[in-house]
């Protein structure tokens, strides 16, 4: 059963439910929609149901700063309130608030 709306939004702050890092939602996609090459490269047992929507996100763990796609099932919440340093953030948002990111250029 296909899900008709994404639980996060734009400039939400997220986490990954298994591995450490959390980032800001710069866009998502309904079903999943990237290479099939990569959605292999996940192992069998860990491989999320593609029929939900997908993150897109600017990430950041203790090591680096990366673009993540994460299924919407391995996802939660940020509760810390702090915000997030990815350097590419002000690119498309604005200054941390109550939580968000304001987005500050239109995305199609």
């Amino acid at each position: 059963m296909l899900k008709s709306q994404a639980k996060y939004h734009l400039g939400q702050v997220v986490r990954h439910r298994k591995h450490p890092f959390r980032g800001v939602v710069f866009d998502v996609d309904a079903i999943f929609s990237n290479s099939q090459d990569w959605y292999e490269a996940i192992p069998e047992d860990s491989r999320p149901a593609k029929d939900q929507p997908f993150y897109h996100l600017l990430a950041e763990n203790d090591q680096s700063y990366y673009v993540a796609y994460v299924s919407e099932q391995n996802l939660i919440p940020d509760e810390t309130g702090e915000p997030v340093d990815h350097p590419d953030l002000s690119d498309l948002f604005g200054d941390f608030e109550n939580g968000y990111y304001p987005l500050q250029v239109q995305l199609n």
